[in-house]
């Protein structure tokens, strides 16, 4: 038998004796008083002899995530969501209650009630004086001085990775802490709250693949939200001028250290701004976040010191492409781009007009060097079919895309909110997606009626919750800062 198995067996054998003692091992609700960390931050700078003479009485309920055993005696540390504290078990409190003591193993979770006092080595303890079996663990969890350190397996059991590492559950309460406060702040700036479809039925606003089911009832196939965009620019047809959606995306692509397929976005629209307006609006919102979050505007990434601020540099896309030495003589011609690009080793299959192949080309040689916030702004007209044109330049539209350590982490623009303007952009990419290019965009009738009946100028803008997190933590995966990242199916024995 395999060492797991068998310390599982002996705990199922455990189980058994708990259930012939009358006791339910799979208990009952559990009032508690405090928590671990408030029982430090309340009594810890208590003495020995202070809580000698004012006894304390704590009852807290956790898991059992250490285990010394003497005989008579036993220590142990519980471990409940704010932390862990010492516990300890005396034969000659708990008289025969003490033999189901005896059956803990580590992973149970436990309530107990008793005193404060301090150890001959001076930690805060919790003398037991009645205790309450909770649950039992019928499987080990890994071995404290090794932790759980096979990076599949921790996104995979999850929740074996937030029991045994607490700097995870740290990096997902910072997660809730950033989403909080990003709602805050748009509600305080006049912002609504709005939630819009997540499966559709003609799939738009991002150049994505999308996933595909089958609604039965309607005999017709629907697609999973590439972005809530099209929707919530309806409502400011509607009326609405300031709306935005904390939401799930999902877009069938790959899985990498940056790309998770399922993930989390803030889609936000105000009218009667512009993009220039939402540079600044989104340097204030990070900054004070990072202010509340982190108590800095300094942030480590990897090897970098990520300063956030602002102002940040605003730089045109072509001229960032000049910048890294991609010559200007391939922005207008294909042929010389898709050349110089073979020439540069950069995978161009997937390009099949000048504008996607230059994007790829910008992938390769400038995003890994924008490491501080930047925004690019100025984007080619058929990069961003829902953008207005610049009206000095209407080739180019008025777009940005904020990078940080390499990563692309908002995509923002002036709205197109001409209805002709809109259908001969979506034909064109219509024609696109005819030649091959699966992430062209799909004509929306009912979107181009809506801006029909008038949309006022506005500025919309998405940001990448999981990358901002990432950075804000200084987590280099996505599968970091995702509770349940999308991995290969897990091989059955």
């Amino acid at each position: 038998m395999e060492p797991e198995n068998e310390l599982i067996q002996q705990r199922k054998r455990k189980l058994k004796e708990l259930k012939e003692l009358g006791i339910d091992p799979y208990g009952e609700p559990f009032e508690t008083t405090h928590t671990a960390k408030e029982i430090f931050d309340r009594y810890g700078h208590l003495t020995a002899e202070e809580l000698e003479n004012n006894p304390i009485e704590c009852t807290i309920a956790g898991r059992i995530v250490a285990w010394r055993s003497f005989g008579k005696a036993a220590f142990s540390h519980i471990q409940d969501s704010t932390g862990k504290i010492q516990v300890y078990f005396r034969k000659d409190i708990l008289k025969d209650r003490y033999s189901i003591v005896k059956k803990f193993d580590i992973g149970d979770i436990i309530g107990v009630k008793g005193k404060l006092f301090r150890t001959k080595t001076n930690e805060l303890t919790i003398l037991v004086e009645d205790f309450k079996f909770l649950t039992k663990s019928l499987r080990p969890l890994p071995e404290k001085w090794h932790g759980l350190k096979d990076i599949e397996l921790r996104y995979r059991q999850r929740y074996v990775d937030l029991i045994v590492n607490p700097q995870v559950r740290e990096t997902f309460k910072k997660r809730s802490e950033i989403i909080k406060f990003i709602r805050d702040f748009l509600e305080k700036e006049g912002f609504i709250e709005v939630e819009t479809p997540m499966m559709h039925q003609i799939p738009g606003g991002a150049a994505a693949r999308p996933f595909k089911t089958h609604h039965n009832a309607l005999g017709i196939d629907l697609y999973l939200r590439i972005a809530p965009e099209l929707y919530l620019k309806r409502l400011l047809v509607g009326g609405y001028e300031r709306v935005f959606e904390l939401n799930k995306n999902f877009r069938n692509e790959g899985i990498s250290t940056k790309h998770n397929p399922e993930f989390t976005m803030l889609e936000f629209y105000v009218a009667y701004k512009d993009y220039r307006f939402l540079m600044e609006f989104t340097e204030r919102m990070i900054t004070e976040l990072l202010k509340k979050v982190v108590g800095s505007l300094k942030v480590k990434f990897g090897e970098h010191e990520i300063d956030f601020t602002p102002p940040w540099p605003r730089i045109p896309m072509f001229e960032a492409l000049k910048k890294y030495g991609v010559p200007e003589e391939i922005f207008k011609d294909y042929e010389k781009a898709r050349e110089w690009a073979k020439q540069e080793g950069i995978e161009v299959k997937d390009a099949p007009t000048l504008g996607k192949l230059l994007d790829e080309i910008f992938k390769e040689k400038v995003e890994p060097h924008l490491i501080q916030p930047t925004f690019i702004i100025d984007y080619p007209v058929e990069l961003s079919p829902l953008a207005k044109r610049k009206k000095d330049n209407p080739e180019l539209v008025e777009r940005f895309e904020l990078f940080v350590a390499g990563r692309e982490i908002a995509n923002a623009f002036t709205e197109l909110n001409d209805p002709e303007d809109q259908r001969q952009r979506f034909l064109k990419q219509v024609e696109a997606k005819k030649k091959g290019d699966e992430e062209a965009h799909w004509m929306d009738e009912d979107f181009i009626r809506a801006l029909e009946y008038g949309m006022p100028p506005a500025a919309g803008e998405g940001i990448g919750i999981d990358r901002l997190v990432m950075i804000i933590t200084g987590c280099t995966s996505i599968r970091d800062v995702i509770l349940f990242p999308q991995l290969k199916p897990e091989k059955q024995n």
